[in-house]
């Protein structure tokens, strides 16, 4: 008698897929934590330690109900990104002004980190590939990579703006073009794929930062005065507009095969 078969149930990656609306996105989700960190340390008063332990522990909140999706979820999904976004950048802030750290010092450390997350990622699961989270383990590491993605950002975008003091608009077309080289890169000199994502992840931290500065800082800072609630507001109605289209159309779902 022949045994029914069984098909092999789906595994869904739990990150969305790289699209245009990806980079958008993610954009504006790295320019509003800039912006929405400075909000609550300094206009509402709550100080940078007050701030890192409130956002930390609303980020680990949100990590959580984004582990539980078991696949991409948009709302969940860009949830963690903004709040890792926001921590990644007090966690920097909280070095330099808290500690002394030095920005060259947490560019290098951060660097490292990342560097070191990626190794021991590698070693274990012997790929890096976006395309392939559908375990808690490999879900694990690309958290972390992203935390300390957005911190070094950070680090990196401040060392430029303040350090060599070349200013929001200036360090945002350093980093834009930046940015453009790697894609000119992977697509006609065929540079490695998941290097590439990674590399453009990690500059469009400073390019969102840069600008996010740009829109919120009073003009003698160099800055358009906007301030940060009229930028962060800016920043987040576009952003729930597009999750709003990424749930509606299931864009960035992804089937991960062989799974």
């Amino acid at each position: 008698m022949n045994r029914p078969a069984f098909s092999q149930p789906l595994a869904y990656n739990r990150v969305p897929a790289v699209t245009v609306d990806f980079w958008l996105i993610k954009l504006m989700a790295v320019t509003m934590g800039e912006t929405a960190a400075d909000y609550l340390a300094v206009n509402l008063g709550l100080g940078l330690t007050m701030t890192s332990l409130l956002m930390a522990a609303i980020l680990i909140g949100a990590l959580v109900l984004q582990f539980a999706q078991k696949r991409y979820v948009p709302w969940s999904y860009w949830l963690a990104v903004v709040l890792i976004s926001i921590v990644g950048t007090l966690v920097t802030d909280n070095l330099v002004d808290n500690f002394g750290v030095s920005l060259v010092t947490s560019t290098l450390f951060f660097t490292g980190a990342l560097a070191a997350t990626f190794a021991v990622w590698f070693a274990s699961e012997r790929t890096l590939s976006i395309h392939a989270i559908f375990t808690t383990k490999r879900e694990m590491f690309y958290w972390l990579a992203i935390l300390f993605t957005f911190a070094l950002g950070t680090a990196a975008g401040d060392l430029v703006a303040e350090h060599f003091a070349l200013g929001y608009m200036a360090t945002g077309i350093l980093f834009g073009m930046i940015i453009a080289s790697i894609t000119a890169g992977y697509y006609v000199l065929k540079l490695d794929g998941v290097w590439a994502f990674w590399i453009a992840y990690i500059f469009t931290r400073p390019l969102g930062a840069s600008f996010g500065d740009l829109l919120s800082q009073p003009g003698e800072y160099g800055g358009l005065g906007f301030g940060t609630i009229i930028t962060s507001a800016m920043f987040l109605s576009a952003m729930v507009a597009i999750v709003i289209y990424m749930s509606a159309t299931r864009e960035g779902q992804e089937i991960v095969p062989n799974a």
